[in-house]
């Protein structure tokens, strides 16, 4: 009994199970490659909401600002209906003024007729209806540029915006516009981009963004943390027409966009005005074909 003892005690104890290690391996492999994605899927569902809101706000900027010169034009009618209401009230007097005096004799509005007080109110009255007439005119005016100046307002601020290159040849193909395509890389020195000097002073490729520095008619502009897509819109001197910049790829301290630019200046249209018509087409064709040249295939 004691040897049978032994004997049992003695025997080795079964080895591990190989596959089972492995498999526990396997899965926690896997369950770290699945939590490494979803991370990487929230931080790129972070970044994209960041950029929404970014445009949101931009959006409600630019809706205040319509609401504004709406505001501001309703009560340029308001003031113009109200001098138009009291003029209509001193003219109404004036003539009932006028009807009374007239039913007392012929003498008598004779007489009042040839005094000089009557004359004197005579000619004021005129002249504040030429004045009226005027200033009826000016308003007509201005209301007109003031809704040409909100017309183009929105339709720069809703306009197309390219994001390939191939989206920037249909738009050149309206010939509307000229437009530069350009490549900066960080640097301190600026590249000559159409009417204006561009230089690329940072980026970040992490909340998509870049900082410009601009020169436009010797003055230098900057720009910080535009983001991608975002267009930069402003109006230079003598023109009627904004100039808009677009950055559509964003990389390590390098940037690919585009440069949009009204085809002609306000002095321009000032002198085709007298121009006849077969000129104006052959010059705008020109100015068309001419602007192909300016426009660089992207660089990959």
């Amino acid at each position: 009994m004691e040897e049978q003892t032994q004997g049992q005690l003695s025997i080795p104890p079964a080895p591990p199970n190989r596959g089972l290690v492995i498999a526990v391996i396997v899965l926690a492999c896997a369950a770290a490659v699945g939590l490494f994605y979803a991370f990487r899927e929230r931080s790129d569902a972070q970044r994209l909401a960041a950029s929404q809101e970014q445009a949101s706000s931009a959006l409600s900027q630019t809706r205040s600002q319509v609401d504004a010169l709406n505001s501001q034009l309703n009560d340029i009618s308001a003031r113009l209906a109200a001098q138009q209401q009291q003029k209509a009230a001193e003219a109404a007097a004036a003539s009932e003024a006028r009807s009374a005096r007239a039913a007392r004799g012929k003498r008598t509005a004779q007489v009042r007729r040839e005094d000089p007080r009557w004359k004197k109110v005579q000619a004021q009255l005129d002249e504040e209806k030429k004045q009226l007439a005027s200033t009826q005119q000016d308003l007509e005016k201005t209301r007109s540029d003031l809704q040409s100046s909100l017309s183009s307002t929105r339709d720069e601020l809703g306009g197309s915006i390219a994001k390939t290159h191939d989206e920037l040849v249909e738009l050149e193909k309206r010939g509307e516009r000229n437009y530069y395509e350009f490549d900066l890389t960080k640097s301190k020195g600026f590249k000559r981009v159409g009417s204006m000097s561009l230089s690329l002073r940072k980026t970040s490729t992490k909340h998509g963004n870049y900082t410009l520095a601009m020169l436009v008619d010797d003055v230098q502009l900057t720009k910080k943390s535009v983001n991608l897509y975002e267009p930069v819109v402003f109006y230079p001197p003598g023109s009627t027409q904004a100039l808009q910049l677009v950055v559509n790829q964003i990389g390590k301290d390098e940037v690919h966009g585009y440069v949009s630019e009204p085809k002609f200046k306000r002095s321009e249209l000032a002198a085709s005005k007298g121009a006849p018509n077969a000129d104006a087409s052959s010059s705008s064709t020109s100015q068309a074909d001419a602007s192909l040249p300016h426009r660089s295939e992207p660089q990959h």
